[in-house]
This record gives structure tokens, sequence and C-alpha cells, in this order.
């Protein structure tokens, strides 16, 4: 059996999204499942759009969720030479010809064609054949190369997501596959690419299934079968739109500066037209254990911020707490704060209640620098009637042993020498320590808590 070779390839003209990514995430899988290569490569051919910010996002994205490429990143501008190379064994070949017609002249014949009710396309007028005598070449106008496409036939394949796909010669025109200045377009270069890299399955998104019977074509006409093709369904935003950056996706690397975990996105990222039953929550080792490309689902798959979110929430809490202490430990130094030995159990208390890292290092801020309860929380909570508790409370830690147990048995004492409940001062003293009235057991939060701080927050009430 030959060896897997994969490629995930994308065009640097945009920041990559979540839509983009989901087509990375498939072919690393299926090479990582079955111990095969994963390839990257930049298509940056179209130099008007694309920028190296946008390739950085590319690059920065893979690393962090942890899908670095086998081979690669292979760069197509920096393979023109060989572009042409091919270029002039195909039209040695008789499979590609020079094309004087001009932009001018394939619009009037596009209007023609559309008036008529016809299908737009080129008709063939500078196609050689025998017996066909062929216009004057205009002077002065640099051709395009045509490929020249079967005219007979079907263009067939089975899609390992779509099934079986046939398409008709008769359907195809010939293909621009060099520009005026010679530069090589897309559907060429792909095709060069793919047979160069030794590439045995593309997995993509289906808005490229158009080009797949042209490439096809180009592959035989080269001497070579196509690889195994899986188009994948598109991925649409949360209002039913193709997910772009025009409709507001985000770069996938906002998704990491906004505190989502890359186990969690990788999780994520997979059931968006991937299922192994009913399973949820996987581990990345999981993943790549169940992938294959038989369960790939052929309906479109809806982005939804909110089931995110819960994955990355249930990723978060099954993390060891240490490994949860490193991973939040940049979001803190972004606020200015340096931890110290107190940070993991602070972890471990508060990531039950927390969808991404920076919702926990906002709770962990709480115990390193300043905080500022609401006016609203502070007049509900921190009445004249319970300041006297307080008063008792702040005197009795100032002595105390400062454990959990020993401050659980101080706050029992000043309840029962009140006659309050536990909410009536447990929640003024959540307001004056962490800022607000909703936090995990108050004994806990108060013992990692410095009690020099814990005593100056109660003394403003």
């Amino acid at each position: 059996m030959t060896a897997v070779r994969t490629r995930f390839a994308p065009s640097p003209t945009g920041f990559i999204h979540l839509g983009n990514i989901r087509s990375a995430l498939y072919p690393w899988a299926f090479a990582r499942a079955t111990g095969g290569t994963f390839i990257l490569r930049i298509e940056d051919t179209d130099l008007d759009r694309s920028t190296q910010a946008a390739v950085d996002v590319i690059l920065e994205g893979m690393r962090w969720l942890g899908m670095d490429p086998d081979e690669g990143p292979f760069y197509q501008m920096q393979r023109i030479d060989r572009y042409k190379q091919v270029l002039a064994e195909l039209q040695a070949a008789g499979h590609v010809y020079p094309c004087y017609m001009s932009v001018a002249e394939l619009d009037a014949l596009r209007e023609r064609q559309m008036a008529a009710k016809e299908k737009p396309r080129y008709d063939g007028t500078w196609r050689p054949e025998p017996g066909k005598t062929l216009p004057a070449i205009p002077p002065g106008v640099q051709p395009v190369l045509r490929f020249r496409n079967p005219t007979d036939g079907v263009v067939a394949w089975d899609d390992k997501v779509k099934g079986r796909i046939e398409i008709s010669n008769h359907e195809l025109d010939d293909l621009v596959i060099a520009r005026p200045d010679g530069t090589p377009t897309y559907n060429f270069c792909v095709v060069v690419d793919d047979i160069d890299m030794r590439i045995t399955h593309v997995i993509r998104g289906d808005d490229h299934v158009n080009n797949t019977p042209r490439q096809i074509n180009i592959f035989r006409a080269l001497g070579h079968e196509p690889p195994v093709y899986a188009h994948l369904p598109t991925v649409l935003n949360e209002q039913g739109e193709k997910m772009s950056k025009r409709n507001g996706a985000k770069p996938v690397t906002q998704y990491r500066d906004e505190g989502y975990l890359p186990e969690a996105m990788v999780n994520y990222l997979a059931r968006l037209g991937w299922s192994h039953g009913d399973d949820e929550i996987f581990s990345r080792e999981q993943f790549l254990s169940w992938f294959n490309l038989d369960h790939l689902g052929r309906s479109a798959a809806q982005f939804d911020d909110a089931k995110l979110r819960w994955v990355n929430a249930q990723h978060l809490k099954a993390m060891p707490d240490e490994a949860l202490a490193l991973a939040v430990t940049s979001f803190l130094a972004q606020q200015g704060f340096t931890p110290d030995e107190r940070l993991v159990p602070i972890c471990a208390l508060f990531k039950d209640r927390c969808d991404t890292l920076v919702v926990l290092a906002n709770w962990v801020a709480a115990f390193y620098g300043d905080v500022q309860a609401s006016a609203e929380e502070l007049s509900q909570h921190v009445t004249p009637a319970v300041k006297p508790a307080l008063t008792m409370l702040s005197e009795r830690l100032q002595s105390v042993a400062w454990d959990k147990a020993s401050i659980a048995a101080v706050i029992k004492e000043v309840l029962a020498a009140t006659g309050l409940k536990m909410p009536q001062l447990a929640m003024p003293v959540r307001v004056l320590v962490m800022g607000t009235a909703q936090t995990p057991s108050l004994d806990a939060v108060l013992a990692l808590s410095h009690r020099e701080m814990v005593l100056s927050r109660l003394a403003k009430a």
C-alpha cells in the first residue's frame, strides 16, 4: 500500500479563519492516523492579494493547534521555474497552445453567448485542429497558454465525501494555464505540486469541486493518475452564511488570544463535519485513533460560539492543575502580575466556573491586584446592618492560623455571635475581598488570599 501523503494548501490572501483551518485539520489527522506525511504548501501566486501577515497567521495558527507539517512550508512563487519547465513539456507534447484572443474579444464572446442563453465559455478560436486554419497572429499581442481539454468522454472520480461525481468533458472549455507574462495559473500549479510532492489524498473544501475535473485532465496529460479526493462541506457562520473574513470570521490566532485551549479547538473543529458516534468531548489522541475519511459529514456544518465555549470549558475542567496554571501565566503577565506558589490551587478552585483562560486569569488577578466591586453590589450587600459582623470577622482573622479549617471556624463563630445566616455574611465579604458576590467557598477563597490583603479590603466596609 502506498504511504499516505496529504497537504494543506492555503492562499495567503486573507487571515486564516476556523473554516479554513478545519480544511487543514482533516488532512493532518488523516496523515497522523495512517502514519503518513502532512505537507504545508503556501499558494502565493496571487501577488496582488498575498501578504506576509496572512502567511504568519497560517504558520502561527497551525503551530498553536499542534498541527505542524512534516514537510514545508513550500511557496509556489519559489517554484516558478519548475512550472515553466512543465509548461514547455506540455506544449511540446501538443497539450497546450497559445491563444491570442484579447480580453475585449472574450468579453464580447461571453455577451453573445449569454444573450443566446448559452453557457459562457471559450469557443476554441485558437485551438489547433487537423485541417483548421488559425487566424493571423495579431501584432504585439502576448498570448495566454490554454490547456487542450479532451472534447469527448467524462471525467469521473469517487469522492470520499460526495460519492461518485461525473462531469462531461464537453462542459469544460480550454483552461488558461499561463498568463500573457508567462506566470502559471492556479489549477496548473496545483497539479504540478501534487505530482512533485507525491500527494495521495486531497482533502479540501467543496468550493474546489469545479476545479477537480480540470485538474484531473491535467494530471492525465502529464502521465499521472490523480490522487483520492475528499471535498468537505462548507462551514457556515452563526447567521447561516459561508464563513469568511467578509462575514466577520476571526483569524484563528484570535481564539488563542481570547484564551481558548488548542486541545479544545481541535476537538470542536473535528466535530464540524466529522463524528465518532455520539462522542462530544475527546482528546487529540482519541481523535487521531478514531479518525478516518468514512465518517466525514456530507452537509454543511454551522459554527456555534456557545458550543465552542462549552467545549473549551470541558477541556479546562479536565486539564491538570499544574498545566492549567502554566497556560494562564501569560494572560496574567499581560495584566502585569507575576504569580507565586498559590497559582496552582487558585486555578484548581476556580476552573469549574471558567470557559476561557482569560476568564480564569481575571479571577486569579483578584488575588494579586486591586479589585473594584460595582456600586450596585456594594449597596446591596455591604449594608449598615452587616458592618458590625464584618468588623468582628476582621478582628478574629487577625490572629487565627491562616488555613481553610481555621478560617471556617472563625466564620462560624461570627455567625453564631451575630445570628446571621451564612449568605448574609459571605456575600458582603466576597464583594469586598473579590469584587463580586459569586465565588467558590468563602473559606477556600480567603485561605488562598494574603491575610493583609483580606484585612485591608474588609476595612473598606
